[in-house]
């Protein structure tokens, strides 16, 4: 009883392969026999390539990443100010236990 176990793998595999499909320099049966991925398989990662590279070139990612950052540290700045607030709080409430019980 043969189990058949996926393989993952990697980011930079799975481009070299790619590449090497959309260079068209080898037939995706010659890529396929050499790596042992499937022709589909291949197929769908030179699509892929293919669909995803011209978004590498353009200004929407960088301009994606900065307001990325942007909101980051102004969670980080929100995060910071509410627990301010909160050790101030803690502080006032317990002075007012004290006066309470002294």
């Amino acid at each position: 009883m043969a189990s058949s176990m996926r393989k993952n793998h990697d980011s930079a595999f799975k481009a070299k392969v790619a590449l090497e499909a959309l260079k068209g320099e080898k037939t995706l049966a010659q890529i396929s026999s050499e790596y042992g991925i499937h022709v589909n398989q291949i197929r769908q990662w030179r699509q892929k390539l293919l669909e995803e590279l011209p978004g590498v070139f353009s200004d929407r990612r960088q301009k994606k990443d900065k307001e990325t950052e942007e909101m980051t540290s102004e969670l980080y700045r929100q995060i910071g100010q509410l627990k301010v607030e909160l050790d101030w709080l803690k502080k006032k409430s317990l002075q007012l236990l004290l006066k309470k019980s002294g």
